[in-house]
């Protein structure tokens, strides 16, 4: 079959050779060039052919989508054993098109004990993708087998991971965000507002980049834990029950914001349950305070959990307002005007 194996390239000379009259090896030849051109695979070949080091366009080179990658291949910091939910790793899903592309690390919800993958994960990714923007889904350490600080550093290393490998995933090293959900949320709330520039002495050369997010997304976040407006109880999965005052201010994103935190977009909805929107609220307010880039959309309808709003009618348009936002500051390219009228 054509394009399964290579094709002999013939010209009128050799085929003299084989007793074949002039017009009879003319006739041959145009009959071969109208078959290359007519099916670009053998086209392909005949130029590979006379080129020895031919290259495949950037465009031609598939972006990997679903490759996992652990953060640590010779095992997590405190890792308590060697099965997959002691291998923290984040799941690639590779944007489209040629060029550098924003980076997003997603972080799905699940109260530091499970997680909503596909919800608040994988369609996440594919929301992004259909964005430009290039999607790695975190699986961090959960409780009970894991408790602070292990999911922390999770989230630490996932941004050094993604920065560290920018090139090969042709990403631009200062267009990477973060995105969490619920507990995701808190936790992309503790990374953007403790951050550090990396450590250039270190051994291993993921670490000595900075872990710091260029942006960041909360959603139905945890980004508070003072008494009055957080849950009796809030990440008691992370902390344990009787966290001491010190670790609780610590893990209070809130109480961490500085002028050097990155901007942050806050969606919440004022009927969850589960997360008050004064969460968001007090975060968002601290971001103020510091003169940090900020926007923040709180609906008045909404259970705990709404993700992309898919089934909530009343919450259509926020991922919209997201996409504005991300658009408005360059993370995502304004799209193309069309032909003048």
């Amino acid at each position: 079959m054509v394009g399964s194996k290579s094709l002999a390239v013939l010209s009128p000379v050799s085929l003299s050779s084989c007793g074949f009259s002039r017009p009879a090896r003319l006739l041959f030849a145009l009959l071969v060039i109208a078959c290359v051109c007519a099916h670009p695979k053998a086209a392909a070949q005949v130029a590979a052919a006379n080129s020895a080091s031919a290259i495949p366009a950037a465009s031609e080179v598939a972006s990997p989508h679903g490759q996992i990658e652990y953060l640590w291949p010779l095992g997590a910091p405190g890792a308590v054993g060697a099965e997959e939910q002691d291998k923290p790793h984040l799941e690639i899903f590779g944007a489209p098109g040629s060029g550098q592309h924003t980076a997003v690390i997603v972080c799905p919800g699940g109260g530091y004990t499970h997680l909503a993958y596909d919800k608040e994960g994988t369609r996440i990714a594919e929301w992004l993708n259909l964005r430009g923007i290039t999607a790695f889904v975190l699986t961090y350490r959960l409780a009970p087998r894991y408790r602070y600080p292990a999911p922390i550093l999770d989230g630490y290393r996932a941004m050094r991971w993604v920065r560290s490998h920018a090139q090969a995933f042709a990403i631009a090293p200062d267009r990477i965000g973060m995105w969490g959900f619920s507990a995701g949320g808190h936790l992309v709330g503790i990374v953007g507002t403790h951050f550090d520039e990396g450590n250039l002495q270190a051994a291993d050369p993921i670490e000595r980049v900075s872990d710091r997010p260029d942006f960041v997304i909360s959603s139905y976040g945890g980004l508070t834990l003072q008494e009055g407006v957080a849950k009796p109880g809030a990440m008691s999965s992370l902390l344990g029950d009787h966290p001491s005052a010190e670790l609780t201010d610590d893990m209070s994103p809130d109480k961490h914001v500085t002028a050097h935190t990155p901007p942050y977009f806050l969606y919440a909805t004022t009927m969850d349950q589960s997360v008050p929107p004064l969460s968001s609220v007090v975060f968002y307010t601290a971001l103020v305070r510091a003169g940090v880039p900020a926007e923040i959309h709180i609906f008045e309808q909404g259970p705990h959990g709404t993700a992309l709003a898919q089934n909530y009618p009343a919450l259509s348009a926020w991922p919209g307002l997201l996409e504005n936002w991300l658009r408005l500051n360059g993370w995502i390219p304004a799209p193309s005007a069309g032909p003048a009228h």
